[in-house]
């Protein structure tokens, strides 16, 4: 029997008592020192970022093991690096997997027919990610790929409903000719491509990524996607504090997970010592701080 994902986050969730995602997005001068050496971008090729990259990750992964209860990993940077870079995002994806952690490919891809099909195979089957996150601009066609391992592989979807970018409004908050906004409209959608998903602990592997910058905007959607599981941006370095979320993770606390990158992943940067030291207490520190408010103690 296919377990769904939405049932294998939400125990995720209970059984560490953490909301916490680490996004993997590996910017190389903020790379440890004793990892890259001296390198700039201008000193080593493809390969040998490709090199830097897999040693930052492979020896981050298991020190945020115990505290997050997902990755997301950034595919733009890997892809960047090429061949190479393809091949440390699907080493990464497979760790993670052997560490317990769930990936969720931060891809946001889109589109239509074939084109849509293998997207959703490359990133869910092949690549071997638990979720993605998807762009909704092509509407139902574009997303049935996607539904369609949601529904029959127990694999799980995030789709863009309101980014924390600045300029998100511009196109997210305009009103429809139903009334109401865009991004409500989408949440509308999130909802009908959720039906038949529902899990037996009471979310949909249909989610939402919602800014977590934003928290008007960020109600709105959970009030109106009440099973769905909601990827949230935005936490620290971009601004958005544990307390901002109050409200966002549902009945019983489960219905949210939060992603930070840099501030985990480069906590030595203002922690001093040991890097891996720093990310470990960075990626608890927020684990604490998260369940305290999703659960009211």
């Amino acid at each position: 029997m296919v377990v769904s994902f939405a049932d294998r986050l939400v125990s995720k969730i209970m059984d560490k008592q953490s909301h916490v995602v680490v996004g993997l997005d590996p910017y190389p001068d903020l790379i440890p020192g004793e990892i890259r050496g001296e390198s700039s971008p201008a000193k080593l090729d493809r390969e040998g970022w490709a090199g830097v990259f897999r040693s930052f990750f492979l020896q981050l992964l298991p020190e945020i093991a115990e505290s997050a209860v997902a990755v997301k990993p950034q595919i733009a940077f890997f892809e960047r690096l090429g061949a190479p870079g393809l091949q440390v995002y699907e080493e990464l994806v497979g760790k993670a997997a052997e560490l317990g952690l769930l990936v969720i490919g931060d891809v946001k891809r889109g589109d239509i027919g074939s084109t849509a099909e293998a997207y959703a195979d490359a990133h869910l089957d092949v690549l071997g990610a638990d979720a993605v996150t998807v762009n909704p601009y092509f509407g139902t066609d574009g997303m049935e790929p996607f539904l369609t391992r949601v529904r029959d592989r127990g694999k799980g979807v995030f789709v863009l409903v309101r980014t924390s970018n600045p300029s998100a409004g511009e196109i997210q908050d305009v009103e429809v000719g139903s009334g109401g906004t865009l991004y409500s409209h989408v949440a509308g959608l999130v909802r009908r491509w959720g039906e038949g998903t529902l899990g037996e602990l009471g979310y949909c592997s249909v989610g939402a990524v919602v800014g977590g910058t934003g928290s008007d905007q960020a109600g709105v959607v959970r009030r109106l996607l009440p099973e769905a599981p909601l990827l949230i941006p935005g936490y620290g370095a971009q601004g958005a504090s544990a307390l901002d979320l109050a409200g966002l993770f549902g009945d019983e606390g489960r219905g949210a997970i939060v992603n930070s990158s840099r501030g985990i992943l480069y906590a030595y940067r203002s922690r001093g010592g040991d890097w891996r030291r720093a990310a470990r207490e960075e990626a608890e520190e927020m684990r604490k701080m998260l369940w305290r408010v999703a659960h009211g103690n």
